[in-house]
């Protein structure tokens, strides 16, 4: 099936965070913290996939305070951190929101990511995942990690969707 067709298919993008909504860097301070760089684009991209109807979800291995501030800042209800085995928990969403494998679209970086970007309809990965999670995807950005490559992959899906313009237009108000 041609990547248009299986694009249009799409109702919930699920992503892993460091190295795809973060450029994978962990920055720790002295006392322990730890730092994330978020792109903003990537974040209006999620609000516009969201006014578009859909959900996004997030699926990580770590377990990160600042995941669960950046989510809620943008709206997103679907977060689980602390699974290292990513595709059991992204088949329970798939489920228990009754969609098919075919209406996921699943964005990850690296080896832990392998079997949900196969499983999904449309498996992605930033210009910078991983050589073997690149050769799997369905789709690669032209962006990297952390550098717009949600923003770039939501807007690809819904100008597949034929509802990119109609999000546009509310931004061009005089």
């Amino acid at each position: 099936m041609k990547l248009e067709a299986r694009l249009q298919k799409i109702e919930l993008i699920l992503s892993d965070v460091d190295g795809v909504l973060t450029d994978g860097r962990l920055e720790y301070a002295q006392e322990g913290g730890e730092s994330k760089r978020f792109h903003v684009r990537d974040g209006l991209g999620i609000k516009l996939w969201q006014r578009a109807g859909f959900r996004f979800g997030i699926v990580t291995a770590r377990t990160s305070q600042l995941v669960k501030v950046r989510a809620a800042e943008l709206g997103i209800e679907l977060v689980r951190q602390g699974h290292e085995e990513k595709l059991p928990v992204v088949r329970q969403i798939v489920d228990d929101l009754g969609l098919a494998p075919e209406q996921l679209c699943y964005i990850g970086d690296d080896l832990p990511d392998l079997a949900c970007i196969r499983f999904a309809g449309v498996g992605a990965a930033p210009a910078d995942g991983a050589n073997e999670v690149r050769a799997a995807a369905t789709l690669t950005t032209r962006a990297a990690g952390g550098a717009g490559a949600v923003r770039e992959l939501i807007e690809t899906i819904l100008k597949a969707q034929q509802r990119w313009d109609d999000l546009v237009r509310r931004y061009q108000h005089v």
